[in-house]
């Protein structure tokens, strides 16, 4: 028989973890490391040092400097991750308990796996660059130090948020970027329009909050558990039962809220009222990613509820396509890349509902260098406009596309990148979007041909019939996308210039700080595509990140896609199909918009459909006609002016009546005669007696 010793030793070699004692036991300090950095400059903007330039040193020091060291931290995690044999558990560490009551347990706890270091390799690396592009665009600033504040904290939640190892602690990150999203959206709190913006954001995104929470409540009425492991374990052998279902569809409508999907999208494109570092930021590699990424982690939930995979497809390609007309016709160089981001955020939903999560989440990633590449660039056109309006002491929209046109002459570098990007989004190869764009649209389609979720039904209607719609919304809204961005990059930077006469002697490149996370995101636009290269180009390592991800996404992807696979031949046209689709996005947009363009000042306004498509379908006129405006009215003047007033008058003659039967029987019983004063006594004494006696 073995010794007791043996079996310890046994026992603890079968448990131990791969990455114990390594560098991942330091994860931890990933949101540790932001956090700090935003308190240090919370206390610096409420107490700045005797130095006004000290103290913008110090700032534009740390603040950039915390997110790099984080950035260096992941690397190394990931790293060490990248050098073991594959490992299917991920590493879990308890650092505190948070909710011990009765049999509910919820700790304190961080999860490192395949999917978490990844998210955390985006937060992290494109989070360093928009923090050293916010040193230069926001330099002159009155509140310095509180942006970059609120700035590490939305980073340090975006960690917590990744990293948690249970639903709870998920959702601690989750209000946290949702608060700091109503902190940056109103940063310039002067402005009515960004107060309203920021109250929009964390208004809309409480009601999916709503259903994330009734979903974590129902997870744990149903299987007692709350961390990742347990729950997703418990809840994969109910496949198929209505309570997953519910489940699913439940923390969808978080998904919803959170990453701007129909009809709960009408917050982030007012999120452009922040700083355009802030915009990027929070399109690119935070916030709205975190919808995508829910769906990815709870993929053993919704993998076992084909129904609600159909509904999440379905409703990110209707938003896709939605939100990529009213991008035609907007002029605000940010808004349309707001729309954008809600088209290309439908398309991450198309993928991760089809089951195709790798393809989602490499869409993820690809979005993110040229989304944030996008924004930034904006940021740099907005910057030198800006300048140059205020040279010349003229008040113009500065983020007008008809203000813009022929800035490549004055912005070689910064048009470089622009290039790049919308050549990405548009889907043309070898770009990162092109690639990403590509596995999806092919994922549809094989999905849509023979799988196990082509079998399931929506509302009635064939899985297959679905899948084949999603398709076809994600091949006209890649057309359309294609058309937008190429009208983007001509009135900004191709044609008449129309800044102004005294405005082009003044306009230049953005100073280095700015250029040079540009032209990094444009290198990583450049060659992100290479991450998950399909095996039908032989271009290089193939399938990069589906490897990587599989021991999170594979069983989940199995369960709803089954085995089937497209042919050579198919996949082969499809590619083509793609290709060809935005190169002709590209060529309609290059005839549509040759002509010259007048500025904003002498343009006409817009009629018909153009002022439909401007004004985004008239929604959010009436969400304010239907919602906003009678509730406010019956809060004022039924709640405030009626039921609030009531009350009040209600508790001041109250205190008045006792107040007034105090003075009088006061003025009665203390008048100063002791012979009264006894008699009570007496009286008193008698009636406890006599209470006493008859208990």
């Amino acid at each position: 028989m073995m010794p007791l010793p043996v079996l310890l030793q046994a026992s603890a070699a079968v448990i131990r973890h791969p990455l114990d004692g390594s560098i991942a036991e330091y994860a931890w300090l990933l949101p540790l490391i932001p956090l700090l950095g935003a308190l240090f400059h919370g206390l610096l903007s409420l107490r700045p040092l005797r130095s006004e330039a000290t103290t913008h040193a110090l700032v534009s020091l740390v603040a950039p400097g915390v997110l790099a060291i984080a950035f260096g931290l992941s690397v190394a995690i990931f790293a060490t991750m990248r050098g073991l044999p594959r490992f299917d558990s991920p590493f879990v560490r308890t650092y505190a308990e948070w909710m011990p009551v009765s049999t509910l347990r919820v700790d304190w706890g961080l999860q490192l796996d395949q999917l978490s270091i990844l998210m955390v390799l985006v937060v992290t690396g494109i989070g360093t660059l928009i923090h050293v592009f916010s040193v230069g665009y926001m330099k002159s600033d009155a509140g310095y130090a509180r942006y970059f504040a609120y700035l590490n904290l939305f980073v340090a939640f975006m960690l917590i948020l990744v990293l948690g190892s249970s639903y709870p602690v998920l959702f601690v990150g989750w209000e946290g970027v949702g608060l700091c999203s109503y902190l940056l959206i109103g940063f310039w709190f002067t402005d009515q329009a960004n107060v309203e913006a920021g109250k929009k954001a964390f208004i809309v995104n409480r009601v999916g909050d709503f259903g994330f929470l009734a979903a974590i409540f129902l997870i744990w009425t149903t299987v007692q558990k709350l961390d990742f492991v347990g729950a997703h374990t418990a809840l994969a052998e109910m496949s198929g039962a209505p309570v997953v279902l519910a489940i699913a569809l439940l923390l969808f409508l978080g998904c919803v809220g959170k990453s701007a999907q129909l009809p709960l999208y009408i917050w982030l494109p007012d999120a452009m009222a922040g700083p355009t570092p802030v915009s990027a930021l929070i399109h690119a590699a935070t916030m709205v990613t975190a919808g995508v990424y829910l769906v990815v982690r709870a993929s053993p939930i919704f993998s076992g509820a084909p129904e609600a995979s159909l509904v999440v497809a379905s409703v990110g390609a209707l938003t896709a396509l939605f939100a990529a007309t009213i991008a035609l016709r907007q002029w605000d160089i940010k808004k349309v890349l707001a729309y954008s981001t809600v088209s290309q955020l439908g398309y991450m939903f198309m993928a991760v509902g089809s089951g195709a999560y790798t393809a989602g989440v490499f869409h993820l990633v690809t979005h993110a260098f040229f989304k944030a590449l996008l924004f930034l660039g904006a940021g740099s056109v907005i910057h030198a406009l800006q300048h140059a309006y205020h040279q010349s002491q003229r008040h113009e929209d500065a983020q007008d596309l008809r203000n813009m046109g022929g800035l490549a002459r004055f912005m070689p570098m910064t048009a470089v990148a622009m290039v790049i990007a919308t050549l990405a989004i548009a889907g043309v190869p070898p770009l990162a979007g092109f690639f990403s764009k590509d596995e999806i649209l092919s994922s549809v389609f094989a999905r849509a041909h023979e799988s196990p979720l082509a079998n399931a039904t929506m509302l009635g209607i064939p899985g297959s019939v679905v899948l084949y719609a999603v398709y076809g919304v994600g091949l006209v809204t890649a057309l359309l996308t294609a058309v937008y961005m190429t009208r983007l990059l001509v009135l900004t930077f191709f044609g008449t210039n129309r800044t102004g006469e005294s405005e082009r002697t003044t306009l230049h490149e953005a100073p280095a700080i700015m250029t040079v996370p540009v032209l990094l995101l444009g290198v990583l636009t450049l060659v992100g595509g290479w991450l998950n290269l399909p095996t039908l180009l032989p271009m290089g390592p193939t399938g990069l990140l589906a490897n990587w991800l599989d021991p999170i996404t594979a069983a989940s992807a199995l369960r709803l896609a089954g085995h089937g696979e497209l042919a050579r031949g198919t996949e082969t046209l499809l590619i083509g199909v793609a290709i060809a689709t935005g190169l002709l996005g590209i060529v309609i947009s290059l005839v549509l918009y040759r002509k010259p363009l007048s500025d904003k000042a002498h343009s006409s306004p817009d009629t018909g459909v153009d002022a439909l498509l401007a004004h985004a379908y008239g929604v959010d006129a009436a969400v304010d006609a239907v919602i906003r405006r009678p509730v406010t009215r019956f809060a004022d003047t039924i709640l405030a002016r009626g039921l609030d007033v009531g009350i009040d008058r209600a508790f001041s003659a109250s205190g008045a009546f006792f107040a007034r039967v105090a003075q009088l029987s006061g003025a009665r019983l203390q008048d100063g005669d002791v012979g009264k004063y006894a008699w009570l006594i007496a009286a008193g004494a008698l009636a406890m007696l006599a209470a006493f006696t008859l208990s």
